[in-house]
């Protein structure tokens, strides 16, 4: 049996460090957080700023709990997330007029302004990376797999 596969079939039940799928996922999402970084810094963003952005751009005008849903967040993580947007003038909270419960957030001028030179980062990031987008586009699909696997085992044990 070539070593790689005697490696693969003993890391299942592996409690070394570097074995451990979660570590891998751990080290490759800080890695790559960092490699925006020096992007972002440019733009006077942090990557979760960035994120709710993108979000903002893509979608224009959200409520509070489509945007942390989008996210991935809880309120408690978004909240003091779209108050430092805001008070860096790039986003506005406001009622819905039809549901006065519901928080919008809308993008100001100045964060469309911001879109321009945002353009840039996802290209520089891929050079930075060495990646191509045929790379990109199958990790991508690969993660996005084990994201919804990973989900649907949590939603079944929280429901036992």
């Amino acid at each position: 049996m070539p070593q790689d596969e005697r490696d693969d079939e003993g890391a299942a039940g592996s409690l070394l460090l570097d074995d451990q799928l979660c570590f891998a996922l751990y080290a490759a999402q800080r890695a790559v957080t960092a490699a925006y970084r020096p992007l972002l810094d440019d733009l006077g963003l942090t990557y979760p700023q960035y994120l709710v952005l993108l979000v903002l751009w893509e979608h224009g005008e959200t409520s509070v709990k489509e945007l942390a849903r989008a996210l991935r967040l809880d309120y408690g993580t978004i909240s003091p997330l779209l108050k430092r947007l805001e008070g860096a003038g790039l986003v506005r909270r406001e009622r819905a007029a039809g549901d006065e419960r519901s928080v919008l957030v809308v993008c100001t001028g100045r964060a469309e302004e911001l879109r321009e030179r945002a353009a840039r980062v996802p290209g520089a990031l891929l050079a930075t990376t060495g990646l191509d987008t045929q790379g990109v586009a199958r990790l991508r699909a690969e993660l996005w797999q084990l994201t919804e696997r990973a989900d649907t085992a949590a939603d079944r044990h929280r429901a036992h």
